[in-house]
């Protein structure tokens, strides 16, 4: 069969472009999973070197001023900052406050910070507590009931 004719011929040119398409698609399909996976590997691993805890948290009134003395572990084996602090009377009410010493807060991987913020709380009651590390998604939640 001549060159001429298999160009011309519908029957040889479909099994060929039918292969080819299946290919590309195939392809594709594997260069996307191959992207999402070293991505989400990649998150995965710096979140994994970050694991903060709450060590202590302490109301404190000095002179009028009632100040939350916070204490927060890293127990991964990564360094990160602590660059926001929040403060509320729900979970859903939370507020950013500043603390001292002023953020971001330096925390060494197995070691323990300790930081204040200026808040008016109420004895008897329950505040919650929001401490988001700069890396990964391991926002620190927890809450605490201020002494009688």
């Amino acid at each position: 069969m001549s060159l001429k004719k298999i160009f011309k011929s519908k029957k040889a040119i479909s099994p060929i472009l039918a292969t080819l398409l299946l290919i590309v698609i195939a392809v594709a399909a594997i260069v996307v999973t191959y992207a999402w996976l070293t991505t989400y590997m990649d998150s995965t691993t710096q979140q994994a070197g970050v694991l903060p805890y709450k060590a202590n948290v302490n109301f404190i009134e000095e002179g009028g001023v009632k100040k939350i003395a916070i204490d927060i572990g890293n127990s991964g084996i990564s360094n990160t900052r602590i660059v926001g602090t929040y403060v509320g009377a729900s979970s859903s009410t939370t507020q950013s406050l500043s603390t001292t010493p002023t953020s971001p807060i330096s925390l060494i991987a197995g070691s323990i910070v300790s930081f204040n913020v200026t808040y008016t709380w109420t004895a008897g009651e329950t505040y919650y507590f929001r401490v988001v590390p700069e890396v990964g998604q391991l926002t620190l939640a927890f809450q605490e009931q201020a002494p009688q």
